[in-house]
């Protein structure tokens, strides 16, 4: 595991833990390292989990899938980020999400159990773990926030307006790439990817953004 130290110090998990310690925590909660090809599933709805996943390479994204293949992408997971963390902490809650490689990847499974039972070694650090899961949950409920502001808009318009005056914001720039293609930037607003088409192109002519690919840059006049 050595070799993906830098990607754990960098995890909001982790933070606050030398090199020993974070070595010392993948023991104490059983991490298991797994490689994940392109397009499959990591994480099913309908089943349930004791282990969050840590993306250590590659990506994932999280979505919602009907009967009839439709997708609602919730969230992209890069390198550092966790997914199903709310479902292991709470033993037998069933799965209403999937989790799915985008690309390549490499993800550590971690037993939330046994965080948050009493640590058998009694490391001194194991209470600054449980800190810093309590964090992380939340910054996952202020994404899913995030996501609803956006969607609960009643246009396709309203919807890329939010959501990109968001993405501005957070990067405190009006040029910015996002984490998406077009059809997973449909798929994350919950509208269709023509209509979305439509409405960037509308948008360009009128002078509120230029893009290219995933490259947006927004014009305030």
């Amino acid at each position: 595991m050595e070799e993906y130290l830098a990607v754990l110090r960098s995890c909001p998990f982790f933070m606050g833990l030398n090199d020993t310690e974070i070595m010392s925590i993948l023991h104490c909660v059983n991490a298991v390292k797994a490689s994940k090809a392109s397009g499959s599933y990591i994480f099913r709805a309908g089943d349930s989990t004791e282990v969050m996943g840590l993306v250590l390479a590659g990506s994932t994204l999280i979505i919602q899938e009907d009967l009839w293949g439709h997708r609602n992408i919730l969230s992209k997971c890069n390198a550092g980020d966790f997914f199903g963390e709310p479902y292991a902490a709470n033993p037998g809650a069933v799965l209403n999400i999937s989790v799915v490689a985008e690309k390549d990847c490499d993800i550590l499974f971690l037993n939330v159990k046994r965080l948050l039972k009493s640590c058998p070694t009694a490391c001194d650090h194991h209470q600054k773990l449980i800190r810093n899961l309590v964090g992380v949950l939340a910054n996952k409920i202020l994404v899913f926030n995030d996501k609803i502001t956006h969607v609960s808009k009643r246009s396709t318009r309203d919807k890329l307006l939010s959501y990109l005056s968001s993405e501005s914001v957070k990067k405190a720039s009006l040029s910015f790439d996002i984490p998406f293609d077009r059809q997973q930037l449909a798929d994350f607003l919950c509208v269709e990817r023509a209509a979305m088409s439509v409405e960037l192109s509308k948008l360009q002519k009128e002078g509120l953004l230029k893009t290219n690919r995933n490259h947006f840059e927004l014009i305030v006049k």
